[in-house]
């Protein structure tokens, strides 16, 4: 559970408030699309995979589990910091990989939750995240003043997670699942006001479009994250 947060690109150049408004709409909804084609993508190749014993035999039940289960972890460290050298087309490419790798380290969901169980639980994740990204763009309120905190609650997630992993206990895991889902709520609106006043259309195509992808994958986390904190904490499982 990483998410990237940084502010590398700086505050919006001088435009008329006119093209200004434009091109953020343009720029966010480009985000939003990006977003919602890779979460497509992980959804598709989790299914896929789960449905396929073939495919999913040999990775959940030998130790290559793994290295799938790391894998996206590997994807979000080249991403964060290597976007900087990294061409917009060769980003963008990363992105549809870690997204098609995501969706192999999330087919086990298929496996222990029941699908009517994991449809609900992704229409009340898409419902919250969609409530909380519009309040993170329209509200006036300065969220940065929430970030340290949040990223300090992320990274308590983060360290609780590993432990559990060798301790395999279930009231930590409830912890931080109820945890996971306040820090994921607060994130989703932290992010998008932080994309939103990182844009500006005077920086070009090409950083902007690094901008979209980097803007694409906090959010993509955000939603991915939430997803399996409510599973784990509504979800119901395979009897």
């Amino acid at each position: 559970m990483v998410n990237p947060h940084y502010s590398p690109f700086g505050a919006a150049a001088g435009l008329s408030q006119a093209a200004y408004d434009e091109g953020l709409r343009k720029h966010m909804l480009r985000i939003y699309n990006m977003m919602m084609l890779g979460l497509a993508l992980t959804g598709a190749v989790a299914f896929l995979v789960a449905n396929t014993p073939a495919l999913y035999v040999p990775i959940f039940t030998t130790p290559l589990k793994w290295v799938v289960m790391l894998a996206p972890l590997a994807f979000i460290m080249v991403l964060s910091w290597r976007f900087q050298s990294m061409s917009a087309a060769s980003l963008q490419a990363l992105f549809w990989a870690f997204c098609g790798v995501m969706g192999l380290s999330m087919a086990s969901i298929f496996l222990v939750y029941t699908g009517a169980s994991v449809a609900r639980v992704f229409f009340i994740t898409s419902a919250l995240f969609a409530g909380m990204s519009l309040y993170g763009y329209t509200t006036k309120a300065d969220l940065s003043k929430m970030g340290s905190f949040l990223m300090m609650g992320l990274l308590g997630i983060v360290l609780a997670s590993l432990v559990n992993i060798f301790i395999g206990s279930s009231a930590l895991q409830f912890a931080i699942s109820v945890i996971g889902v306040l820090v994921f709520t607060g994130l989703t609106a932290y992010d998008t006001q932080r994309i939103k006043e990182e844009f500006a259309e005077g920086y070009g195509h090409e950083t902007n479009t690094k901008m979209a992808v980097m803007g694409a994958l906090s959010l993509y986390l955000n939603f991915i994250n939430l997803f399996n904190m409510l599973l784990h904490l509504t979800g119901q499982r395979e009897e």
